[in-house]
């Protein structure tokens, strides 16, 4: 980390990350000199394998429509949820809400906290008659009738991506794991990849757009990667070539700072963690907590190996782009690469040979229960697979499908309740 400069010099400073910002008026101010300046991004301190989740939820009418009311949501809450653990915030669009957890040592710690915050947010929405539900997509929903939340960063969004900008009507969770040296984080990031078609057919949610069937378990996934800095991650080998790609990206105007990358994985420099974003919006608190126990217990699989001097496992990237699509088309039934040898395998047999893999650690993370709803979506499917049951007994009605969702939503049983349901 370089030392801050003194906030009355010439230099342009950006406090997120330390860093002095390379600015034509510097160049005029102090000369050509400036041009070398390099940007600096230091990884912030955090507990190894601790776990944040974000969780975006959809806010809709009894008639299953997408209600514009977040900002009044978070206006009745702010003042009852200061000093929580957790935060209720607003999205790109303000039919969505954002429950995020504090820093958790456990997984159960972090899903607490986002049960948590879904129970403040209804005692503001009950009342409104206003539903909540996750999923990748909305069933039906249109764009053009949704609104943009009223921020200087979302209109800048918008007014540059244009139509695919206003087409993000894509709900998703994140998952943040503490990573403990910064050396670590870009190998991390790169044998995460080899796992990401995993992750995203067991999340996979967004089987319906704009009221149309897509053939895909996860549109989502091929909605989000048109904004310029989303999408899969670059193959970078160290923090110095991800800073060289934040200064080309910020020299050039395609993004002010890190927050701006995207990435289906990527690195958090603000938090000191690697963040999973390619998963869409689970419909349900356990399979959240799955999910996450997954990630937390790979995330520590790959910190051992490199503590032990191992390397860790990679594909080649047109490999990774691959397993992305087929995951996305088919979900829990795609067959996957998973060796630089091209070997192929159902997602479903290697995730099992995964969850093997990794079952010792979760015990020792203490997060092997919540890993063991990841059986459960094997067996029963994943949200995509349910919603297309449930469009299919209606005839075809998409309505019931959203009516499936909020009854998923806010029946599914608590992580507290369900980790007793399973005993131990």
């Amino acid at each position: 980390m370089v030392a801050a400069p003194d906030r009355g010099s010439s230099a342009a400073y950006d406090p997120l990350f330390c860093q002095i910002r390379d600015t034509p008026a510097n160049h005029r101010r102090r000369g050509p000199a400036c041009q070398t300046v390099r940007m600096t991004v230091p990884f912030a301190t955090s507990a190894r394998s601790s776990v944040g989740l974000e969780w975006e939820v959809m806010l809709a009418d009894r008639g299953g429509e997408l209600v514009p009311r977040a900002p009044e949501v978070l206006a009745a809450l702010e003042e009852s949820t200061a000093a929580a653990p957790f935060t209720v915030t607003g999205e790109l669009l303000t039919n969505t809400v954002e429950v995020t957890s504090g820093v958790g040592a456990t997984v159960a710690d972090a899903v607490h906290d986002i049960a948590d915050a879904i129970a403040a947010v209804r005692t503001v929405t009950d009342p409104l008659d206003i539903d909540l539900l996750c999923a990748g997509s909305h069933p039906f929903a249109q764009w053009f009738t949704q609104e943009v939340t009223d921020k200087t960063r979302y209109h800048a969004l918008i007014d540059r991506t244009q139509w695919w900008g206003r087409n993000m009507m894509i709900w998703g969770i994140h998952v943040h794991v503490g990573v403990d040296d910064v050396d670590k984080v870009l190998p991390i990031v790169n044998a995460l990849s080899v796992y990401l078609p995993h992750l995203q057919a067991l999340s996979a949610s967004s089987p319906f757009w704009a009221g149309e069937r897509t053939g895909y378990a996860s549109n989502r996934a091929l909605v989000f990667q048109q904004l310029p800095t989303a999408g899969l991650p670059w193959p970078l080998e160290t923090w110095a070539q991800f800073e060289s790609y934040l200064d080309d990206m910020v020299r050039t105007g395609v993004m002010a700072d890190a927050t701006e990358v995207r990435w289906d994985i990527r690195p958090a420099p603000r938090w000191g963690t690697v963040e999973v974003r390619a998963c869409d919006g689970m419909s349900t608190l356990p399979e959240l907590a799955a999910v996450a126990a997954l990630v937390q217990s790979l995330v520590e699989h790959f910190s051992r190996e490199l503590d032990e001097g191992r390397p860790l496992p990679t594909i080649q990237p047109w490999f990774v782009r691959e397993n992305k699509w087929r995951a996305a088309r088919y979900g829990l039934e795609a067959t996957v690469i998973v060796d630089r040898a091209g070997t192929q395998r159902p997602v479903r047999d290697h995730l099992r040979e995964t969850l093997e893999q990794v079952r010792g650690i979760a015990v020792e993370l203490g997060c092997s229960r919540e890993l063991g709803g990841i059986e459960r979506i094997l067996t029963d499917g994943a949200s995509y697979a349910r919603q297309l049951v449930v469009a299919d007994a209606a005839d075809g009605d998409l309505r019931e499908v959203v009516r499936h969702l909020v009854r998923e939503f806010r029946a599914g049983p608590t992580l507290r309740d369900h980790l007793a349901s399973l005993g131990g």
